[in-house]
């Protein structure tokens, strides 16, 4: 087993001969390999992944650190594991189960004379492994953000009165997957207008006009791991207000970042940025966190929000992006992905965050 499968076995507890992983992102971050459906299995003495005849050849040859093993009566090839492995109580993956899908795994496991541990606590375990990321996966978080940020900057010189959000969206998702991209970390939020105002508004024929914030929600994958950043920039000079919200969301943000260390919660972190957006009139404009982890997924443990009392470890990868958001005049975010460090934190977003006027 590789040092993930090896831990979280470790970590198992003594009333637990195993642990069943099905959801996508967890099965990539113990194996290193991708599939739509799988069954990885996790004993204190190997680690087995279950695949159908799609994906044999393809986990034979990449999957890492576990026994490979076609299924083509997945009730009967689970039964020879837990019976040949003598498996008697086996922890199940809580947030990727359906009630359905746990009703019938516990099915299954009667059959073999198992039973399925139904609680939370696998999920803590392993939240508790990829919360604090290693050099390795920092780095490739640090190569997707490059390819973020490339992909933005020859996006730039793009705009003009009369090119539309989905346009961009298009050109910045093309560069990204150019550039070495497995795909986009989420579907881009690219808007301009009025439309700034909805944090997770959808890029539509909206054309920009000149005077007009365009705002870029944006991100890249690289072998798995995410990157996130927001960056509001404007077709020419905007008007006094909106530059005014544009700075208020700058000093948050910067507010927020100098509160980010080991040691410090989330709350804190979170209550620099929103506590001046208070005291500048717009709180009732900021309603949501300040930020989120980062990493196999694009959202992650640690919420960095108002009421989470979470400490901040070194190694973890955050976002801090406060933001404004007024109905019906414009919205402004300003993002970057960080890395909680003893002393500090290190940004992973090179990008200036002064306004840029294009």
């Amino acid at each position: 087993m590789n040092n993930r499968t090896s831990e979280l076995a470790g970590l198992l507890p003594e009333n637990a001969d195993a642990a069943l992983i099905i959801s996508e992102a967890n099965r990539r971050y113990f194996t290193d390999f991708v599939s739509s459906l799988g069954y990885l299995f996790v004993t204190r003495d190997g680690a087995f992944l279950l695949v159908d005849s799609r994906y044999e050849e393809a986990a034979k040859w990449q999957a890492k650190n576990c026994k490979v093993i076609l299924f083509k009566n997945l009730s009967e090839t689970i039964k020879d594991l837990i019976t040949s492995k003598k498996l008697k109580r086996i922890m199940l993956e809580g947030s990727a189960f359906t009630l359905n899908d746990a009703e019938d795994m516990e099915r299954i496991f009667a059959n073999a004379g198992a039973s399925a541990i139904k609680t939370k606590d696998l999920d803590k375990l392993i939240r508790q492994m990829r919360i604090v990321k290693t050099s390795a996966e920092i780095g490739k978080m640090r190569r997707a953000q490059s390819i973020t940020e490339d992909a933005f900057v020859q996006t730039l010189k793009l705009i003009r009165e009369g090119v539309t959000e989905k346009e961009l969206a298009l050109e910045l998702e093309f560069r990204m997957r150019r550039s070495g991209a497995e795909s986009v970390s989420f579907d881009l939020i690219v808007l301009t207008g009025h439309r700034t105002s909805m944090p997770h508004g959808v890029p539509d024929f909206t054309t920009v006009r000149r005077g007009d914030f365009i705002l870029f929600d944006i991100g890249a994958t690289y072998q798995g791991y995410h990157s996130d950043m927001t960056r509001t920039v404007s077709l020419g000079k905007v008007d006094r207000d909106s530059r005014r919200i544009y700075d208020t969301v700058l000093q948050a943000q910067k507010n927020a970042l100098e509160a980010v260390c080991a040691g410090v919660s989330c709350m804190e972190v979170d209550s620099k940025a929103r506590s001046y957006i208070d005291a500048a009139g717009y709180g009732e404009y900021f309603g949501h966190s300040t930020g989120h982890g980062v990493g196999i997924e694009i959202h992650e443990a640690p919420s960095v929000s108002p009421t989470n009392d979470f400490i901040l470890r070194s190694g973890m990868v955050i976002t801090v992006e406060p933001g404004i958001y007024v109905p019906g005049k414009c919205g402004v975010r300003i993002e970057d992905m960080i890395v909680v460090s003893s002393d500090g934190y290190i940004n992973l977003t090179s990008l200036s965050k002064n306004l840029i006027e294009l």
